[in-house]
């Protein structure tokens, strides 16, 4: 499994409709049977940050396969207006500590 985090930096008057995109964006995702898990965080200290999260079966899978298909041109449809306010996107390997 691997997880997708991006980072945003997003103004004010952006912050209802950029929430409200993404969770227009969640369903299309979710239906993709690449992705598992779907979650978008506020920074409580600077509400102008936000990280999505985004569990994927694998990265490859995430890249591939999803970013290929028509669910993903659905989602992108959704946030394609915050682009442009990405700071990271990456993608992240758990690593077991038991």
């Amino acid at each position: 499994m691997t997880v997708e985090y991006i980072r945003y930096e997003i103004p004010l008057t952006e912050r209802t409709a950029f929430v409200a995109a993404y969770a227009e964006a969640k369903v299309p995702s979710m239906a993709s049977p690449y992705a598992t898990s779907f979650d978008i965080c506020q920074c409580d200290e600077d509400p102008g940050h936000f990280i999505l999260r985004i569990e994927w079966t694998s990265a490859e899978d995430h890249m591939q396969k999803f970013r290929g298909s028509a669910a993903f041109r659905t989602f992108f449809d959704h946030i394609k207006p915050y682009v442009g306010n990405i700071t990271e996107m990456r993608h992240y390997t758990r690593i077991d500590q038991g």
